[in-house]
């Protein structure tokens, strides 16, 4: 049980960005082809299919193993909807600032500003009532420094780029955190399938509304579209909403920042970007921060134990996230 929940907690944050990272090529080459509504209406209608079929999968799976206890509980497709539509939104203008910004602004500054949700995450919970251990403020200070070091390289001078950037990382902000409000309510495959859902039907509406599709323009970036519909989206998005089951949303914001150090190891790799002693220690500072928000706090280790310290259990059930309801 521990291992499967470290799995999640942990692992799945880290696979998120690291295809996050290594997607960041495909988006930035669809910028010469479509229009930032154009892309995403086409990239997630891709990943509302694929997730459609994966949530079909698995409540077949689940009626068989459990029969008549499978069936969702009262309410449940109404909060589905809620979380689908809220979520969805968030996503949207997210997902669109994010990729109307890389048509003027460098691809490293985009990737500092839009990870700046690491810092914007608790300072946002703390209004939400959202405790965070000063070792978690840390990390996030470390990871903000990494982060200039990696991907800012010729100043920082701002523009209009930077600035939807910015809004980006606002919208991306509150999508983490209200990932982290509905995902013990409804299940986590089927939340991101609604979210999909929601930000195909309104990137289409800005996209009808706004912008001159091709479906020429459309068969340039059939690939783009395809690994970024599948994996970037069906596949990332939900191993977020997974690993944030039952996470702190501050150290899961954390953990999905290595998306820029994976990009750029990425285009060293496979473009063959060359990586200077600056950016390395980027990276290192990042790190670093994510193995300092892994150490347990000593709440944490006296209820792994079993110790009966008072003080340390009532300050870890403050700060327990509500137990997921089944469906």
């Amino acid at each position: 049980m521990q291992k499967t929940k470290f799995i999640r907690q942990n692992v799945f944050p880290i696979l998120a960005a690291f295809i996050w990272g290594t997607a960041f090529v495909a988006q930035s080459v669809s910028t010469d082809f479509v229009q930032p509504f154009t892309f995403n209406a086409a990239r997630f209608s891709v990943a509302f299919v694929f997730t459609l079929g994966l949530a079909a999968l698995f409540r077949a799976r689940r009626k068989r193993d459990f029969g008549e206890q499978a069936k969702p509980r009262p309410h449940y497709r109404r909060e589905l909807l809620l979380s689908g539509l809220c979520c969805g939104a968030a996503l949207t203008l997210g997902t669109n600032l994010q990729q109307r910004g890389l048509e003027t602004t460098t691809s490293g500054k985009a990737g500092f500003i839009t990870a700046l949700y690491i810092v914007i995450v608790p300072i946002l919970g703390i209004f939400l009532k959202k405790k965070v251990r000063k070792e978690i403020w840390a990390s996030v200070a470390l990871a903000v420094a990494g982060l200039y070091f990696l991907c800012i390289r010729e100043g920082f001078s701002v523009s209009e780029g930077d600035f939807f950037m910015f809004l980006c990382s606002l919208c991306f902000s509150a999508h983490i955190l209200m990932i982290d409000y509905f995902t013990g309510k409804v299940d986590g495959v089927e939340l991101s399938c609604a979210q999909f859902l929601v930000v195909s039907v309104f990137s289409a509406i800005g996209m009808l509304a706004g912008e001159q599709p091709s479906w020429e323009a459309l068969r340039l970036c059939v690939w783009p579209i395809l690994y970024v519909g599948i994996f970037s989206s069906g596949v990332a998005y939900t191993l977020q909403i997974l690993a944030q089951r039952d996470s702190n949303p501050t150290v899961v914001s954390l953990l999905l920042s290595l998306e820029a150090v994976f990009a750029a190891l990425a285009g060293a790799l496979l473009l063959g970007d060359r990586m200077s002693g600056r950016e390395y220690f980027g990276c290192g500072l990042m790190l670093t921060a994510v193995v300092l928000a892994q150490i347990p706090s000593r709440a944490e280790k006296a209820l792994s134990a079993g110790e009966p310290d008072k003080t340390a259990v009532l300050s870890a059930e403050e700060n327990e996230q509500p137990p997921a309801r089944e469906d």
